[in-house]
């Protein structure tokens, strides 16, 4: 073992004192919400030093892991260019570069470049930078970008004539990044964030030259369980106003070549009722949840869209097909739907409802969706495709022949060859009985005669879905005998709604069970064993695996966390951190006596107990708005002076960088290679360095 002494971060007494239960957190002065208390920052800095002296020997590892997960990306990259109002868009990067160069050619591809925003020239003298939200006006002589030079997704919002290329002096701070022009190609509607909960609360409108005074307040959101956003519908006649909490929506909409008229609630909003509306061909369409657990497309006018039984069926609810999301052109409606644990596409003509059909990938297990389609009025469909095989591919379906032409596939360097490589999907028991799916990937000349080194990565929150995904990055663990599988748990919406409601609240718990249950069958089906399993996750995904290593401690051999969500009940007590009191449909609401109760067994921090734990690897960033970064420290430091065994905690603080990650191209995978050589270290290894 390792003769290194591991910082030690002193204790303080301090209690949580909730429904009459008393919670010592004696880390608790790790919170800095300035972030800028100099003992915190020394003891972050300790844990930083003492990381890189346990890993020194790994060095010449990391590097090569480095320089070879960089090496596979092709340096002089482009996207495919979108074409949107006479223009053909797209962003290109320059070797040597971290950032992208967005640009446009007019009429053709063939004519000359024009550079909207060359984002290496704006990211210069910051060690962070992120330009998000780009948004050209309808005439196409006005660019609006947000950026943020902290990581915290605090956006200022920036502008640009096209014409001239002179960067105007307007300037918004103090936003969420969201931005949606009106017709009139001088207003620019946008979201206000709160600067102490982040919470996006209001929607203000701008005129370009005026001041940011003189902004009109359009909508402000007082229910701190909602957050809103704003968009327009593709036909562009209609911007969108969206609040919306866990389990609620309201959507509120103006005309977009009417800019100052007042917002117009398309349908107040109603308890468990989530919907989403697109407009196309004088109709509006809707999604939602209403008698359809699954969720149904519905049609309505907007004079009578406040009284649902107007609504007219345009795609019945399912129970075994689940309605992603749809998109409205001026000839097609298009779903992205899941069944069977997969997501696809399914098209339908309006001329012919009849002749819906789904799109066939060739591939039995593969994640699709639409890609790049921001005109109304078109002759193709623009899809992506990939599997844990093939990387991403861009497609283009042309509706009237029938025929789809690969526009881009990630082109991959340093000799990869996808036949070099198995995909498969097993389906684990979960203790209650649940059937769980989990996605395969791993060299085809692996030798599976005996367990091998296993990656087990999951999420299981907030409905979102873990498909299984291509990464170039991840061949430098397959080439070296890694096996990757990922566990599509409950409390994602793989199989459904009902997949994720059976993983959220007090059923959260099957969440955990889910993820252990499908290593158990990984080691049991001779794929890995207990020394060789490792067990992964970020953000939510960061509790679960926080979770898994108080429950099945001896299952695991390694667990990585991500920016871990790992304090549940002081965040969830805590209204002013960010995220809190939106997410109570999510979480529960611990000041309930039943919810507090629950969540407290299940709480990584709360639950570390005297009992040896796997090798631990802990990862954050400072400036993160959605897991504070104390969270993951105190962790950290309760691990190091409760757990018993020798086992490594070895906790990293990226103190430039947010929830994210680091900005730039090939900046983030310099953590990835730190993790990879940890793992990889580890695992040929008995003993910790």
């Amino acid at each position: 073992m390792s003769t290194i002494q591991p910082p030690r971060a002193k204790q303080i007494p301090y209690e949580h004192v909730t429904h009459d239960h008393a919670r010592p957190d004696p880390w608790h002065w790790l919170r800095d919400d300035d972030r800028d208390d100099p003992e915190m920052l020394a003891y972050l800095a300790e844990e930083n030093t003492y990381k890189d002296a346990v890993l020194a020997h790994t060095k010449d590892l990391q590097d090569e892991l480095f320089e070879e997960i960089k090496g596979r990306i092709k340096k002089d990259d482009s996207t495919v260019p979108a074409r949107l109002n006479g223009y053909w868009y797209y962003a290109r990067f320059e070797k040597g570069k971290e950032y992208p160069i967005h640009c446009r050619r007019k009429g053709s591809r063939e004519n000359p470049e024009e550079i909207i925003l060359d984002v290496n020239e704006l990211a210069k003298g910051h060690a962070y930078y992120s330009a998000a939200s780009l948004r050209i006006s309808d005439d196409g002589t006005l660019l609006a970008w947000s950026e943020d030079t902290v990581s915290r997704r605090i956006y200022t919002i920036r502008f640009k004539n096209l014409t001239t290329n002179e960067v105007l002096s307007d300037s918004i701070e103090g936003t969420a990044g969201m931005t949606t022009w009106g017709a009139d190609n001088e207003t620019l509607f946008y979201v206000v964030r709160d600067p102490q909960t982040l919470r996006a609360h209001a929607v203000k409108r701008h005129s370009l030259g005026q001041s940011t005074a003189t902004d009109v307040l359009v909508f402000d959101e007082t229910d701190d369980t909602f957050h809103v956003g704003v968009g327009k519908t593709r036909d562009r006649k209609f911007v969108v106003i969206a609040a919306s909490s866990t389990l609620v929506s309201e959507c509120q909409v103006i005309d977009a070549r009417s800019p100052s008229d007042p917002p117009r609630i398309f349908l107040p909003r109603e308890a468990n009722h989530e919907y989403q509306i697109g407009h196309a061909n004088g109709a509006f369409y809707v999604r939602s949840n209403w008698d359809a657990v699954n969720f149904r497309l519905m049609k309505a006018d907007l004079q009578t869209s406040a009284d649902k039984s107007t609504w007219e069926i345009v795609v019945p609810g399912s129970e075994t097909t689940f309605l992603h999301d749809f998109d409205l052109f001026e000839d097609h409606l298009v779903l992205t739907e899941r069944k069977g644990g997969l997501q696809g596409i399914r098209v339908l003509p309006w001329a012919d409802p009849d002749g819906a059909f789904d799109m066939d990938f060739g591939q039995p297990i593969y994640v699709a969706g639409l890609a790049g389609n921001p005109e109304f009025k078109t002759n193709t469909l623009r899809y992506d495709f990939e599997s844990m095989t093939t990387p991403t591919s861009i497609y283009d379906y042309d509706y009237e022949t029938g025929s789809k032409k690969l526009m881009k596939r990630d082109e991959v360097l340093g000799g990869f060859d996808a036949d070099d490589y198995v995909g498969e999907r097993i389906i684990a028991k979960s203790q209650d009985g649940t059937d769980v799916h989990i996605s395969i990937v791993h060299r085809k000349d692996l030798d599976r005669t005996k367990p091998q080194p296993l990656y087990e990565y999951g999420y299981g929150s907030y409905g979102y879905s873990m498909d299984p995904w291509f990464s170039a990055a991840r061949l430098s663990l397959l080439d070296r005998g890694f096996i990757y599988a990922i566990a599509h748990i409950r409390g994602g919406q793989e199989n459904g709604r009902r997949w994720y409601e059976d993983g959220k609240l007090l059923k959260k718990k099957n969440t955990f069970t889910d993820f252990v249950d499908c290593g158990r069958h990984l080691i049991e089906e001779g794929y890995t064993s207990p020394d060789l399993l490792i067990g992964g996750g970020g953000s939510a995904g960061g509790l679960l695996v926080g979770a898994v290593a108080n429950m099945a401690p001896t299952q695991y051999k390694v667990i990585v966390a991500h920016v871990p969500f790992v304090d549940v009940v002081s965040t969830m007590l805590d209204e002013t951190i960010p995220l809190t009191t939106f997410e109570y449909d999510e979480w529960g609401n611990p000041n309930d006596e039943e919810y507090y109760h629950y969540m407290l067994s299940y709480s990584p921090y709360d639950q570390v107990k005297a009992q040896a734990y796997p090798h631990m690897l802990i990862m954050t960033g400072l400036h993160d708005s959605q897991v504070q970064y104390w969270e993951p420290a105190k962790w950290a430091a309760k691990l190091r002076a409760t757990a018993t065994g020798d086992n490594l905690v070895l906790f990293h603080t990226n103190m430039e960088a947010g929830h994210g990650g680091a900005s730039g191209r090939f900046r983030k995978y310099r953590e990835l290679a730190l993790e990879y050589a940890f793992l990889i270290d580890v695992m040929k290894t008995e003993t910790a360095p």
